[in-house]
């Protein structure tokens, strides 16, 4: 029944997601994931893996490789990523402190990252996702609900954050990268 019921809320035409324009994939593997390994990420101007805080990747750039080194199921590398990073209060570099502990299976704590990302930014809507992600990882659905509805109340209809949670709250099962 309770599948039923999530099914017939979250149903969704799945034109307004190819019209999205969101990507559907993980990030695609560059050098730091097919040639750095342990904490280091690639550095273009010096052309080899180097530890985060002696590369010459600006804050966009760490971030992005920590991204890439977080789907790609490195979470403690994408955390050393993230602990170089400038801006520790930016709502992107907490939302993915909060991934990286939510995959390493740090429930409190990610749910901790996710708190201050929304407190950053209100309508960070990966943050709703990977937090309502967590809530179904832990049976929580109504409060995964509450996060696709606040993804959706905040322009995020038809987004990957909106229908990667969507997904989850229909099957039980969140996305792993």
């Amino acid at each position: 029944m309770r599948i039923f019921i999530l099914t017939a809320a979250l149903t969704l035409p799945v034109a307004a997601l190819a019209a999205s324009g969101n990507d559907w994939n993980p990030p695609k593997p560059s050098e730091t994931t097919k040639t750095c390994k342990g904490k280091r990420v690639w550095d273009e101007d010096k052309k080899r893996c180097v530890r985060p805080r002696k590369s010459s990747l600006n804050q966009e750039g760490l971030l992005d490789a920590a991204r890439e080194l977080a789907y790609a199921g490195r979470q403690e590398d994408a955390q050393a990523v993230l602990s170089a990073m400038a801006d520790q209060e930016s709502s992107m570099v907490l939302t993915y402190w909060g991934f990286t502990h939510r995959k390493l299976g740090n429930i409190k704590l990610a749910q901790a990252f996710y708190d201050q990302a929304l407190m950053q930014d209100p309508d960070n809507i990966l943050a709703r996702s990977y937090m309502g992600q967590g809530f179904v990882e832990q049976g929580k659905y109504g409060a995964a609900l509450a996060q696709w509805k606040e993804i959706r109340a905040r322009g995020g209809d038809g987004s990957w954050a909106e229908a990667s949670l969507r997904s989850a709250l229909e099957t039980g099962t969140s996305y792993s990268y």
